[in-house]
């Protein structure tokens, strides 16, 4: 066994770069590509497919190259590929699991116990605090914060240099789930660059927050705020002069 790989690691790949660590009860599929200085941390996985920029960190038992599936009351047939990019310098939480269709960018955080689902976007800078949710198909540019207990609906749009405080939920159906899941009503949040989501807050279907406008703590947004506006309340609306 190679230095840094412990004897117990399940190595399948020959795809390993230089200074990796891949620690007690590993497993890296074949197919996977492991770049140079990365510590996969003991009882992570990394099935095939998974790319592993350089410098990365995974956390024990995380699991990168997850598989959807449809099960119970899931009527949808998941859509995705083979295949999951994470960037160099990341950092991948305990028991985080990111599934196949992922792409993450450069020095991003995901955090303990995150699930980032397949389709989504995740661009560099970012923090996908711990326990949070980016569901499918969801966009964040670069340098966004999500604390922990996120909810990103799937069909979300999250831009660049936006805060969204702990426990903010952004939804995509207004039906509740009664009518079953119909693709094309599914209507996830906008939030545009620079917004700033207080804590607690939730985002109903189809709404767009503008850029640099803020969201009080507690607030349900039904409708559209402005740019660099300022709402709070239930349903959320503009704040009175000088509040």
């Amino acid at each position: 066994m190679p230095p840094g790989i412990h004897s117990s690691a399940v190595v399948e790949t020959d795809s390993i770069g230089e200074g990796v660590t891949i620690g007690e009860f590993c497993v890296v599929r074949e197919g996977a590509v492991i770049g140079d200085g990365v510590a996969i941390l003991p009882h992570a996985i990394v099935d095939s497919g998974v790319e592993i920029g350089a410098g990365t960190e995974v956390q024990p038992r995380a699991l990168l190259g997850r598989r959807p599936r449809a099960a119970g009351a899931i009527a949808r047939d998941p859509v995705f590929e083979e295949r999951l990019l994470v960037g160099r310098d990341c950092a991948i939480g305990v028991n985080a699991v990111v599934y196949y269709g992922v792409e993450i960018g450069t020095d991003t955080l995901i955090g303990d116990h995150a699930s980032v689902r397949e389709g989504a976007r995740i661009g560099s800078g970012c923090v996908i605090g711990r326990a949070s949710v980016i569901d499918r198909e969801v966009r964040i540019g670069d340098r966004t914060v999500i604390m922990f207990t996120g909810v990103v609906a799937s069909k979300s749009v999250v831009g660049s240099d936006v805060f969204m405080a702990p426990g903010v939920s952004t939804t995509n159906d207004n039906r509740l789930g009664a009518d079953g899941w119909v693709e094309e009503r599914a209507a996830g949040a906008t939030i545009e660059d620079e917004a700033k989501i207080g804590a607690n807050a939730t985002l109903l279907p189809g709404v767009t927050i503008g850029r640099g406008a803020v969201v009080g703590a507690g607030s349900v947004v039904t409708r559209d705020v402005e740019a660099g506006t300022t709402v709070f309340g239930t349903p959320a609306r503009p704040a009175p002069p000088g509040r």
